[in-house]
């Protein structure tokens, strides 16, 4: 076999080592999130209280979820909710970023061990507990660290098999590049940045970066301008994310865009002071070289590099939240004053909040902004009945069809919110799934159902009032003031069905809603007997009672789907 082919191959196992690795992680990841998501998410609510817990917590929960992105979402999602300001979001996501340094651990302790051979007692050991349901998550947390582990260990005697100290050919390229010139570094830096942004993971340039300095080709400098790279490369992603998602979500991916940034523009001015540093902190000799020591005491040295470039990740993202962590309210101004929101109100009312595409990465995290764009949907139908009843008292024609014809418009917006919510739980179902969970999806989509049905009762009772705003008849007194009442318990039921929707499970009494539905029942019995004597006695023509009746009706029709919502979400 000649070198190309040899090379050829080569390379074809770096892509497939890199692909597990990356496969590896998205799996431990997805693993620790279903085991772990509930809890993380009420530490993140609990813990933030200011700036230092935020800090530590985002260090925490990025530590136990192997995932910036994750911790990131769910603060994104509390910022929205108003559970959370964007200061004590902007604090979490500094911490985050200390927390995904420990993936950069892990990659370097499996590039100077050779872990291969313990992998595959992992292997039988995850698939057992994948067939035993109970412990199927932890089987696919094991599967994840073993197939990032393998993918490691592929890695490392891919870089051997290189030889790329050896080949002279890569040794002039990299030579070529002056090591003592800044606009090298500056090159490397955007090269980093580049790389991160085309793979979509600064984990996989992380691995290259190492291969290329442990095998003593890329000069540790260059090295570390790469990883500094990475760090805007992933920001500039989330932040191009992030341009479809909601305001709160852009000063978010702004701020993480901001802290990386400004860390960059400090190390460049201390670069090779800092690096020197961390260097002697690792026991790493910048200055030796292959000539002077001897190959064996070169290689020994350039073994050290992945520690140097983890300790590096680690240094350079303490020292940068020791330094903006007591600036954030100055940060929270500065992405307030850059990312204005646009929209205006009734724009607002047309997008989804909580999920966007794109966004969104584990099936854990997926299920809680479902739940809560679900939420924000039964309360923007509750605002559409709010119209329908201000529709029924008003009087001017003019203000009467502006109001009918936003009423529409939101029919239009609730047929479009239950097409993407449930377009949404597709892609999500499609991931592998815990029972728990399809069970909670399957719920959702029942609820997205049920509150679209609402919003077209709301729609066919603003009709049923146009068309009697047409035939030019009118209610008596009594007929107004009865639905009005009517109309007062309806929105009474949908005030306890959004309480139940935003509130949790194991808190919500369903009592109440069979209260408030009995009583509309009984109601709208007691309006049609009510009908029916008066059409007998003349008090107003049949159409006009017809009128009456289907408003009645429905606003019973509609109660009985506020029903079927909190069943759902209760899990009747």
């Amino acid at each position: 076999m000649d070198n190309s082919q040899s090379y050829f191959l080569l390379f074809l196992r770096l892509l497939g080592s890199l692909a597990l690795l990356m496969y590896g992680m998205k799996t431990m990841s997805d693993a620790l999130q279903k085991m772990a998501g509930p809890q993380l998410r009420h530490v993140l609510g609990a813990m933030t209280t200011n700036r230092f817990t935020g800090m530590l917590t985002g260090v925490g929960v990025t530590a136990a979820v192997q995932s910036s992105t994750a911790t990131t979402v769910m603060t994104v999602s509390f910022v929205s909710a108003g559970l959370l300001t964007l200061a004590q979001a902007i604090s979490v996501i500094m911490g985050a970023n200390i927390g995904t340094t420990l993936t950069a651990w892990i990659m370097s302790a499996g590039f100077s061990f050779n872990i291969t051979n313990f992998v595959y007692p992992a292997f039988f050991i995850a698939i057992i507990l994948i067939y035993r349901k109970k412990n199927r998550v932890i089987g696919d947390f094991l599967f994840g660290i073993a197939f990032m582990f393998l993918g490691l260990g592929t890695l490392r005697q891919t870089g051997i098999d290189l030889n790329l100290g050896e080949n002279e050919s890569v040794l002039a390229f990299f030579s070529s590049f002056d090591p003592q010139s800044f606009l090298t570094t500056l090159l490397f830096l955007v090269i980093g940045g580049v790389l991160t942004m085309c793979v979509q993971s600064s984990a996989a340039v992380m691995a290259i970066t190492m291969i290329l300095c442990s095998s003593g080709v890329l000069p540790i400098y260059q090295g570390i301008a790469l990883v500094m790279g990475e760090n805007i490369g992933t920001t500039v992603t989330s932040n191009i994310v992030a341009l479809s998602a909601g305001t709160q979500a852009r000063r978010a991916a702004f701020a993480h865009m901001f802290f990386n940034l400004f860390g960059v523009f400090w190390i460049l001015i201390v670069f090779r002071p800092f690096v020197d540093f961390v260097c002697n902190l690792v026991g790493y000799d910048v200055t030796m070289t292959k000539e002077a020591a001897g190959d064996a005491a070169f290689f020994a040295n350039s073994a050290k590099l992945s520690f140097v470039l983890a300790a590096f990740h680690t240094c350079f993202n303490l020292v940068n939240t020791g330094i903006l962590i007591w600036f954030i309210p100055q940060i929270e101004k500065l992405v307030c004053r850059v990312i204005k929101s646009k929209q205006n109100d009734e724009e607002e009312e047309e997008r989804l909040m909580y999920i966007q595409s794109g966004i969104i990465k584990t099936p854990e995290i997926a299920v809680y902004q479902a739940q809560k764009e679900i939420a924000l949907f039964g309360t923007r139908i509750q605002r559409m009945f709010g119209m329908v009843r201000e529709l029924l008292g008003e009087k001017d024609n003019e203000k009467f069809a502006k109001l009918y014809a936003r009423i529409e418009k939101y029919e239009g917006i609730s047929d479009n919110m239950e097409i993407e919510i449930a377009r949404y739980l597709e892609q999500v179902s499609d991931a592998h799934l815990s029972d728990d969970t399809k069970q909670k999806i399957r719920q959702m989509m029942r609820q997205i159902s049920e509150i679209e049905s609402i919003g077209d009762s709301c729609y066919n009772l603003a009709r049923t009032m146009n068309r009697r705003k047409q035939s030019n008849k009118d209610f008596t007194e009594k007929q107004y003031a009865d639905l009005h009442n009517i109309i007062q318990l309806t929105d009474d039921s949908l005030t306890q069905m959004n309480r139940v929707m935003q509130g949790r499970r194991e808190e919500q009494d369903i009592n109440e809603t069979f209260r408030i539905e009995n009583e509309i029942n009984g109601m709208r019995d007691r309006l049609k007997e009510d009908n029916i004597r008066a059409i007998n006695e003349h008090e107003y023509d049949y159409s006009v009672g017809t009128m009456y009746t289907d408003l009645v009706s429905e606003c019973e029709k509609l109660g009985d789907y506020v029903v079927n919502v909190v069943e759902a979400r209760l899990g009747r």
